[in-house]
């Protein structure tokens, strides 16, 4: 037997390579859709540090869709008590103002609310990781653990992957349909393919500190997920101030701290890590428990091509940013919610695997959108470091009377505190931008045009979402009763398949669907809305905010973007849904 011979091969229609966020929704999405795969991580466990945490709408929608987001609801920190965005000296110290933050304010509680069927959510990535992994295995998909990438090489029918057990050292080989690569910010599959990026790594550097400690007495009147201090030395590396982070209410925390990048990542004894944690609380005597020390750089890169062949790449692996905005593992799961339906309708034979090609069209441009989000959101803090005189020192007695400067009956004291009101408010793209979250309009041959120009931001539109049922865009919620019980427009789309929605005199639409789902063998759910049917828009925001007549159609992806529309009905529905079918499913 030869050496080739002697390597065991594994044989599988996907090979998922990294098991954080986006490796782990792709697990749960193609198990969900009956896809067979296999998910390997070179680590023995999942997240050990809890690093991504914001959870938005989203992400809780895609988690609504595989019938999981309860459990992210049990688990996960609520949304009122993640708002109080704070900036101080200290957590015992003066505090030098707030902001309401996740859409917690009360002139934006409904917007939010509007939006989604979901809350927003902080959940650690130590907890969201076995959310996704665990549901994975238990609906079909393997999972290895010890297990390293080394290389792949692809050809027509599919990819060779060759890994190594860590355990054994024993090499082996994958066999596969499709490759994912989700393993991280220093992706080997992503630099084997050579991917395109654009940007730098390694900006400043930051160190998390994990500790345990009640505090319950300085925070629970003002709770928070983040509370931002100003101190003599917190300017250096990370995104220039301290951090005290809440990983749990509120007890257990991640203090954030920075270093100088040129010097390397320090080593930091664990007395050292209490000395910043209580100067950052500000509290000597805070009973302390260090639970683990890492260290993290500031990134601003993205791909410009996001897959190779059969190849393709997410989450970390394509945009490496700062965690500002709370944008990284939202976006790499609903990275997996793009490319795992287009997947699994290849591999049924449901689609050609043109669609495939729409990834890269549909998602570089998000990948491009976070990363520069973000890192403008570390350097929007520089605007209150100026309103506070902290940029034109570095003398810490010096910039402890700048701060206190604001509270003069001066002028200049009236200056600096507008200055710091305004520079506190601008951080709402930062903390309140509801539009880079949701305002995802897709561009490429999966989606059918309907020859209507894009429609118009008509307020900001990082800042606000703007429902619109434009092809391309997030299928717009609202409730709808169905036997008089409450479901939301997300519901009914979703599940792995199309949904066509039409109302009274569409009927025809929904008897074209019936037929060429037949003919395409692709499972079509109709819903016709309207008086006396079994979905009904009884506080009539569905004839507002789907653009459409009663006679008219949209039709969605399973991914719960439109990807048709016909505003009126049409003299021959079946043509004409059949054209926007073939379109999305690249079978024309």
């Amino acid at each position: 037997m030869n050496k080739q011979q002697s390597i065991p091969i594994i044989e599988t229609d996907v090979l998922i390579v990294g098991s954080g966020p986006a490796g782990g929704a792709a697990a749960l999405l193609l198990a969900t859709y009956g896809i067979k795969a296999l998910m390997v991580t070179r680590f023995n466990w999942l997240a050990h540090t809890p690093r991504a945490h914001i959870t938005n709408q989203r992400t809780l929608e895609v988690l609504r869709d595989v019938g999981v987001e309860q459990e992210a609801l049990d688990i996960g920190t609520p949304q009122d008590l993640m708002g109080h965005n704070v900036i101080c000296e200290s957590l015992t110290g003066e505090e030098l103002g707030r902001l309401h933050s996740w859409g917690t304010s009360p002139e934006r509680k409904a917007d939010y609310k509007n939006a989604s069927p979901c809350p927003m959510l902080d959940i650690p990535q130590t907890l969201m990781e076995p959310i996704l992994v665990s549901n994975a295995a238990k609906r079909g998909t393997k999972t290895r653990f010890n297990s390293e990438f080394i290389s792949m090489t692809q050809d027509e029918n599919g990819v060779t992957s060759k890994l190594k057990d860590r355990v054994t050292g024993q090499q082996f080989e994958v066999r596969s349909k499709y490759l994912l690569g989700a393993d991280g910010s220093n992706s080997v599959i992503a630099k084997q393919l050579a991917l395109p990026f654009e940007g730098e790594m390694g900006l400043a550097g930051s160190i998390n500190i994990l500790f345990d400690a009640d505090m319950t007495k300085y925070v629970a009147h003002r709770p928070s997920v983040l509370y931002w201090v100003l101190q003599p030395g917190s300017d250096v590396g990370g995104v220039g101030m301290g951090v005290v982070r809440m990983v749990r209410p509120w007890n257990q925390w991640l203090a954030i701290w920075g270093y100088d990048i040129n010097e390397g990542p320090p080593d930091l004894p664990d007395d050292e890590a209490i000395r910043i944690v209580r100067n950052l609380v500000g509290d000597q005597e805070l009973d302390v428990k260090i639970k683990s020390i890492s260290t993290w750089t500031v990134n601003h890169m993205y791909a410009t091509k996001l897959s190779e062949g059969r190849v393709f790449c997410m989450g970390d692996a394509i945009h490496r940013h700062p965690p500002t905005n709370g944008l990284g593992s939202n976006t790499s799961i609903q990275d997996a919610y793009n490319i795992c339906w287009k997947i699994a309708m290849v591999l049924r034979g449901n689609a050609n695997e043109k669609l495939l090609e729409s990834y890269d069209k549909e998602r570089a441009p998000i990948a491009k959108q976070i990363v520069e989000r973000a890192n403008k959101s570390v350097a929007d803090y520089g605007r209150i470091f100026e309103s506070l005189g902290l940029m034109s020192t570095k003398d810490p007695a010096q910039m402890i009377s700048n701060i206190a400067e604001r509270k003069n009956n001066t002028a200049a004291g009236a200056a600096k505190r507008k200055a710091l009101r305004e520079a506190i408010h601008n951080k709402n793209y930062e903390f309140n931008a509801h539009g880079v979250e949701l305002n995802h309009r897709y561009v490429s041959d999966a989606v059918a045009t309907d020859g209507t120009d894009e429609p118009a931001y008509h307020k900001d539109k990082e800042l606000f979402y703007h429902p619109t049922t434009f092809p391309g865009a997030r299928l717009p919620h609202c409730w709808l009763y169905n036997d008089g019980k409450e479901v939301s427009t997300l519901d009914l789309a979703g599940k792995g398949r199309f949904t066509l929605f039409t109302g009274l005199g569409g009927e025809q639409w929904s008897v074209a669907a019936e037929i060429l789902a037949s003919n395409l063998n692709i499972d079509i759910f109709s819903v016709v809305v309207g008086p006396g049917q079994d979905v009904e828009d009884l506080f009539g925001e569905w004839a507002r905010l789907s653009e459409i007549d009663d006679d008219g159609v949209l039709l969605v992806r399973p991914d719960g973007h439109v990807c048709f529309r016909a505003f009126t009905k049409c003299a021959d529905p079946h043509h004409t849904l059949h054209e926007a079918l073939s379109t999305v499913l690249g079978l024309s």
